[in-house]
């Protein structure tokens, strides 16, 4: 099991079922139960603006417990500059700069937000409503609200505008026009919902993206996935991004520091190590009529990606930097295209080659696309929120038992079942704790979290007793959100979060994304229960088959061949598995569970998958022992269906491996 720990400062790094585009629902939470249409026209009918009383303009809002800036005055923004806006010339990516705080991953969150509109004006609802107007001045009642993603909900922040300033200047985000405030009163609001600015000081990219979307987010290490030496695999990560920068993704990039030394140092290049910069646009730049060519043989056109830094200066100086004689050689049509500038703004662009070669780190929080009304590729979400609540062991409170490392406990952790239905299909999961960053001034950190996936029984109804098959391991990182994405095969699975080490205490949320619905559900009881009827006679025993493979089966087609499948029978239960086309030495790999009274035998039928009616291949017969931890594997000769074909031997074998114990809560 791998631990990844993540530094804190700079270094970037359902039962409810969601059939909503983006996950934008319309139920919101009210952050501190303030409303914000309520407050305003309280305010405005009294005729004063709005003071909030849960964020003050005081030294306690910027540090709960440190020493906040010497000589912050808290100003409104028409005492800083004579006519306020919101916006100046609309939203976008340079009107984001980062202050005094060492939050660039907030402030490069807020500037690719900033180029999406689609996005933006979730966050920032009513946009034109909240708008200074000089036409009706007594509609401004010093009130703003702004919305955030928060722990599966999203939650409606109301604030003043009350800014701390020093010496009549903004000290955290601003705007480059002196006049527009969006981004600065964005920032407060983020900074009430985690308690304080200083809270803000230090934290990671993906978190900030998720807050503003809903998304999902994921990390991509450019050294560790080998990007720089693979030109397949570069080319591909340029297509993903691509892609999912059209369909609204936001990104970001970071150059790691290796140690507290190098963070804020520049590269011989102009990047700064430890910082986080915006991805703003990712495009084919066209170079086949100019000299370039000769440089990017073979190539008619380059990959190129922008970036922005959150100070609005410090740019790359490398190829294809703002000025340098590349740009020369490709034509004005183009650079207008693009949005081509070299002003001292932050922004810059570069070739995708010197992308990945010099940055380490790409953040990508993708929009996952549930609606039901879109041409794009529709996924369904499903959601489950728990907890991780040490108990006494053994019992069945207990249900923090760790990563896998701890195998004598791992499976007391919550479980969750779910089902693949096609033969691969994609499948996404994010694994969220509630962030810890409201109470960092009380030194709490985030778990380190993460979640192992077991591929199980197709017939799985009850919780996991003992390790089974492995499927997939996610990494484990002290961080808000764990994300992974990847094929599985078809079959039941049972997904199980932890935290790294057992015995911590924690809430969580699980969401889990299919092409197909994954009926995704938590695993509660731990075996059957009596019936209340005396006439039926309780199980006393569980019995895992799996029946691995056949060989040698009739020929039953016009081919020479057959589409085979097995049914196992252990009473009145029954389990099927999908046909292996066109096979006479099938592979199943399809493993049932029984619980059943006494040694009932189990039955394996084998049928050849027809266009109007199955035919019978064969069965064995089964009887297994109750034989406590022990996996049997047998080879079966098949026979006759009939009582009268009983002993009347059928072309084929069958390989099947059981698990049986009196103990039903053994498996």
């Amino acid at each position: 099991m791998r631990y990844i720990p993540i530094p804190l400062r700079h270094k970037p790094l359902f039962h409810t079922r969601s059939r909503d585009k983006m996950g934008l629902f319309s139920s919101i939470k009210k952050f501190k139960g303030q409303d914000y249409d309520k407050l305003k026209k309280k305010c405005q009918g009294a005729g004063v603006l709005f003071t909030d009383s849960e964020f003050p303009a005081a030294a306690r809002s910027i540090s709960p417990k440190g020493v906040p800036p010497a000589n912050v005055v808290w100003k409104r923004p028409h005492e800083i500059c004579e006519k306020p806006r919101l916006f100046v010339d609309g939203v976008g990516t340079g009107d984001v700069t980062q202050g005094q705080l060492g939050n660039c991953w907030f402030v490069a969150a807020c500037s690719v937000l900033a180029g999406v509109k689609v996005l933006w004006n979730k966050v920032i609802p009513d946009y034109e409503e909240q708008e200074y107007s000089d036409e009706d001045p007594k509609r401004y009642a010093g009130i703003f609200h702004f919305r955030f993603w928060r722990f599966g909900e999203w939650v409606d922040v109301v604030i003043d505008d009350q800014l701390p300033t020093v010496h009549g200047q903004l000290i955290y985000t601003h705007s480059r026009e002196r006049s527009e405030f969006w981004s600065a009163l964005l920032e407060k609001a983020y900074a009430k919902i985690n308690t304080s600015y200083e809270s803000l000081d230090g934290g990671n990219l993906c978190d900030a993206l998720v807050d503003f979307t809903s998304g999902v987010s994921a990390t991509i290490d450019l050294l560790e996935g080998g990007y720089r030496s693979d030109d397949t695999k570069k080319t591909q990560l340029f297509k993903q991004l691509r892609r999912e920068m059209d369909d609204y993704a936001l990104m970001c990039a970071a150059v790691a520091a290796r140690s507290k030394a190098e963070v804020e140092q520049r590269t011989e290049l102009g990047l700064v190590k430890g910082h986080a910069y915006g991805i703003t646009a990712i495009k084919k730049v066209p170079i086949g009529n100019t000299t370039l060519v000769n440089f990017f043989t073979g190539r008619e056109k380059i990959y190129m990606v922008r970036l922005r830094n959150p100070w609005g200066e410090k740019e790359w100086n490398g190829p294809f930097s703002d000025g340098s004689p590349e740009w020369s050689k490709i034509s004005e049509s183009e650079r207008e295209k693009i949005g081509l500038t070299f002003d001292n703004d932050g922004e810059f662009w570069m070739t995708f080659d010197d992308f990945v070669s010099n940055f380490t780190d790409v953040s990508v929080c993708q929009l996952i696309n549930t609606s039901f009304f879109s041409f794009s590729k529709t996924w369904k979400e499903e959601r489950e929120f728990g907890h991780w609540t040490p108990g006494v062991p053994g019992r069945s409170l207990d249900r923090a038992g760790g990563c896998l490392n701890n195998r004598s406990t791992f499976l007391n952790n919550p479980q969750y079942r779910f089902d693949v239905d096609e033969e691969v299909e994609e499948v996404i999961v994010q694994l969220s704790q509630k962030d810890q960053r409201e109470k960092k001034h009380e030194g709490a950190l985030n778990l380190c979290i993460g979640f192992h996936i077991m591929k199980v029984e197709v017939n799985r109804q009850y919780r996991v007793h003992r390790i089974q098959e492995s499927a997939a391991t996610s990494d484990y990182i002290r961080s808000r959100s764990i994300f992974w994405r990847d094929q599985l095969s078809r079959g039941r699975y049972v997904l199980v979060p932890t935290t790294f080490s057992p015995g911590e205490n924690g809430d969580f949320m699980l969401r889990l994304f299919m092409g197909s619905d994954p009926q995704l559900r938590e695993l509660v009881k731990e075996q059957p229960k009596p019936s209340c009827w005396p006439c039926i006679t309780p199980a006393n025993g569980v019995v895992v088959v799996k029946v691995v493979s056949g060989t040698g089966l009739e020929k039953q087609d016009s081919l020479g061949s057959a589409d085979p499948y097995v049914i196992i029978r252990c009473g009145k239960t029954k389990v099927r598995s999908p046909p292996v086309k066109e096979s006479l030495n099938p592979t199943w790999n399809c493993k049932a569970i029984f619980y059943r009274t006494g040694l009932t035998p189990i039955k394996i039928q084998v049928w050849n998958s027809c266009l109007l009616k199955d035919k019978f291949m064969g069965q064995a017969t089964l009887r297994a022992d109750n034989s406590p931890g022990n996996v049997t594997e047998f080879e079966l000769n098949l026979f006759g269906k009939t009582r009268a074909e009983a002993n009347e031997r059928r072309p084929g074998k069958l390989t099947v491996e059981v698990v049986a114990d009196a103990d039903m809560a053994a498996v």
